[in-house]
């Protein structure tokens, strides 16, 4: 088993490689107000980002080669508190600075007072996957166990949302069904990502079968249908993110 698979430890050359070129060019935008969070804010975010987190996004940013971004990592980001580092990670994420937010996590990961923590893998996961690179967040998704981490219904749910946006049906339906069976309950977010790109697949019967789950899972399951309608009339394939009510 290579490094890639066992823990994520992606060199920047890997990750050029694997990432589609919008992804890596973003412009500079640094945010140090209140951030929106959704109803599922992790534990482990401020809610400023302070200025010597937005100096090192700043630097991490203008970093252009290997050495320099190394450089920048093992200096400034090494002297940042774990609650910054965090947010640095989450500013990256706003900002979907794929790879550095990868740079970011996997050096986070080798600091000394790392912990796993299931909402920071959580939103690594719905980052590759918003970007396409649903074997990355295979590789995070089932390397959870490893970390001492179980998913739960808001992991699982990327993770389908995950493989919705490169059309793989089949492996979102196995997630769906892997989440079902370990005891996760799908809550609405997992079913509006459900039903409305199996509906835009064409999926007549696997919606049927998921709208039959919804009457076992979501109060007052009628007025959700209607919601989903009224909602998302007339739109593509919808993976809403978690800034999103449930």
């Amino acid at each position: 088993m290579d490094s890639l698979t066992a823990n994520l430890m992606v060199s920047p050359q890997i990750i050029k490689t694997c990432l589609p070129e919008s992804a890596a060019a973003s412009a500079l935008k640094i945010t140090c107000g209140l951030r929106k969070i959704g109803p599922r804010k992790p534990m482990w975010r401020s809610r400023v980002l302070s200025p010597e987190a937005i100096r090192a996004v700043q630097s991490l940013k203008l970093a252009n080669s290997p050495d320099r971004l190394a450089e920048v990592l093992n200096t400034k980001f090494s002297r940042l508190l774990k609650a910054d580092l965090l947010d640095t990670i989450s500013e990256l994420q706003r900002q979907n600075e794929l790879q550095l937010a990868l740079q970011v996590f996997d050096f986070a990961r080798k600091e000394n007072w790392y912990e796993p923590n299931l909402s920071l893998f959580s939103d690594m996961i719905m980052m590759l996957g918003k970007n396409g690179m649903v074997e990355m967040a295979e590789h995070l998704f089932f390397g959870l166990e490893r970390e001492g981490l179980r998913p739960d219904t808001r992991t699982y749910t990327e993770m389908i949302g995950a493989y919705f946006r490169v059309n793989m049906v089949n492996k979102a339906m196995e997630i769906y069904d892997s989440m079902k069976a370990s005891g996760c309950t799908p809550d609405k977010l997992t079913f509006i990502i459900l039903l409305r790109n199996l509906e835009k697949a064409g999926e007549k019967e696997l919606v049927a079968t998921v709208k039959k789950d919804c009457v076992s899972y979501i109060e007052f399951p009628e007025r959700f249908f209607h919601e989903i309608e009224r909602t998302h009339a007339g739109s593509d394939m919808i993976v809403p993110t978690r800034n999103q009510k449930s």
